[in-house]
């Protein structure tokens, strides 16, 4: 039996050690150069080094990006950048050009290489003749039934891994390869800019009658003809590793560590709960309303099943569960936070657990080392102290539960 890999995004070295601290197997993340996320802040060569010798610590894999489409001006860079994340000890390279699968092939011979989704892979004939020229996994298009993926599996050398996304935010187009973007900011989402120009409201509007615009729909806030709902197939973990995946991937590196750490938890979960009954699967009901406490798009299992479901109404978020706070100490039945949003004395909240199910931590006293007892903590990042019986480790967070609103 073949248990999936979890393969979590690191954004930065925050967002870094929380998908370690909340059971990734794998961790992927961007430098400075050649990945598809600009907007987070990546990792510059010392911050690379340190993430891979942290992980590794761990016992956590680290794949690096380099699935940019890089212009003959960058293509000159790739061979210093392609060295440093040999010499940081990077466990694999996620690349989407051909050109720079054999590059990386003759340079940095000992890293393996896998073929990113932007690469399109959609069946059987491409993933052997990558991996023939010596990629080791491909990350399968997203436009894939599971159908697809036990035909690919069948007919591929079985040392080819063959990897999937199962959680977070779909692309409306077809791998990840748009223009549009580009089109009507100058950002190039085929370089790690996207301004995500699907996500906003759109209306027709007639030549002859400037100013009057016309939704595309029946619909008062609009139109969001090209706004896709989430991924979510965490109760489908057990069809796709049957179908052969090899790993796990959740979509994120933009995303907060807060997300990131719920996201991993509740997979981490999922993926415990089929180790211990592959042939019985349930996603353990934690882990469900787990993936519902973090800011999320209306949920979908995108193309697995055939057909999706997969435009929302809006371009808006859900979002119900706020962190007020990361564990920075244990002493003596009192909890030491660092603040991120207020609370106050009387609020319920929750201490996040890796893979398991969360406990309730109820907030009857805070004490601020500079002024005493206070009713609420509202300085964000500052250091205070909550009666709490049972010690947690430093780095769990903890979140309570706002009324429910949209972003």
């Amino acid at each position: 039996m073949q248990i999936p890999e979890l393969l979590c995004p690191a954004g930065d070295r925050e967002r870094l050690e929380a998908a370690v601290r909340y059971g990734a197997d794998a961790v992927y993340l961007g430098g400075q150069m050649f990945g598809m996320r600009a907007a987070p802040a990546n990792f510059d060569e010392a911050g690379l080094r340190s993430a891979v010798q942290y992980a590794h610590a761990k016992g956590v894999r680290v794949y690096l990006t380099c699935n940019t489409l890089p212009t003959n001006a960058q293509a000159a860079q790739l061979p210093e950048f392609l060295e440093m994340a040999r010499d940081a000890g990077v466990d694999a390279l996620i690349v989407a050009d051909i050109g720079i699968l054999m590059l990386a092939k003759r340079l940095v011979a000992g890293v393996p290489v896998h073929i990113s989704t932007q690469a399109g892979v959609v069946n059987y004939l491409t993933a052997e003749e990558l991996y023939r020229l010596g990629a080791a996994r491909v990350v399968l298009a997203r436009e894939l039934s599971l159908e697809d993926i036990r035909y690919i599996r069948a007919h591929t050398s079985p040392g080819l891994e063959l990897e999937a996304f199962v959680h977070g935010a779909m692309c409306m187009s077809f791998s990840g390869r748009c223009l549009i973007s580009s089109y009507l900011t100058g950002r190039d989402a085929n370089r790690g800019e996207c301004a995500q120009p699907c996500r906003w409201k759109y209306s027709l509007m007639e030549e002859k009658r400037p100013g009057l615009y016309l939704p595309v729909f029946e619909d008062e806030k609009g139109s969001y003809i090209l706004n896709a709902k989430d991924l979510c197939m965490l109760e489908h973990i057990d069809k796709l590793a049957e179908a052969g995946v090899s790993s796990l991937k959740i979509e994120g590196r933009a995303k907060s560590a807060y997300y990131v750490a719920s996201v991993t938890s509740a997979y981490r979960g999922a993926l415990d709960a089929y180790r211990s009954d592959p042939a019985h699967y349930a996603a353990p009901e934690w882990a469900k309303q787990e993936v519902c406490k973090v800011s999320h798009r209306a949920y979908s299992t995108g193309f697995y099943f055939g057909r999706p479901d997969q435009y929302g109404k809006d371009s808006g978020y859900i979002r119900t569960w706020d962190i007020i706070g990361v564990v920075e100490n244990w002493e003596n039945g009192m909890l030491e936070l660092s603040e991120r949003n207020p609370f106050s004395q009387g609020d319920m909240a929750e201490a996040m657990l890796p893979g398991r199910e969360p406990v309730p931590l109820e907030i009857k006293t805070i004490l601020d080392p500079e002024v005493g007892e206070v009713e609420r903590a509202c300085h964000p990042m500052r250091r205070y102290f909550i009666p709490y019986a049972h010690p947690l480790p430093q780095g769990t967070m903890i979140r309570k539960q706002t009324s429910e609103k949209f972003d």
